[in-house]
């Protein structure tokens, strides 16, 4: 049975990989690490909770750049013209495959908002950011 303690380690685990995954500036590898070192969880558990995490908040730019691109132009806009522009020429220049990137810090959020607004279908975007992100929280469990 899981206690409320691990509930909310696992929350927070949760929490933070999700956000991590969207434009907001954060790490979420040394929460997991730190959660792997501290907790009785076992990296199983951390790995599946970080990756769907980190894969949905991967969503959610993905649903942000299907949805909202049009509106790259305004100053509101979460991410910079210079920032979109150069994530738009990778992802012409290389297709669909970079999302197995999409991991990587200040390349991979905007990788993933542009694959929303160049109409790559949910299922592929899922297995390629889900395989790129699953693999990088492998790593890191292996490590500690």
């Amino acid at each position: 049975m899981t206690s409320p303690a691990d509930l909310t380690v696992l929350g927070g685990l949760f929490v933070s990989s999700f956000l991590a995954a969207t434009i907001m500036p954060m790490s979420s590898e040394a929460v997991l690490a730190g959660v792997a070192l501290t907790s009785k969880q076992d990296h199983a558990t951390l790995w599946a909770v970080a990756t769907t995490a980190n894969t949905l908040g991967a969503v959610l730019n993905w649903s942000f750049g299907r949805w909202g691109a049009r509106f790259r132009d305004r100053h509101w806009f979460p991410i910079g013209k210079e920032t979109y522009d150069k994530a738009a020429e990778r992802f012409r220049r290389y297709g669909s495959w970079t999302l197995l990137f999409s991991w990587i810090p200040f390349i991979g959020d905007p990788v993933t908002l542009v694959a929303g607004a160049a109409g790559v279908h949910i299922m592929p975007f899922l297995l390629l950011v889900a395989i790129g992100k699953g693999a990088r929280y492998a790593v890191i469990l292996a490590f500690v």
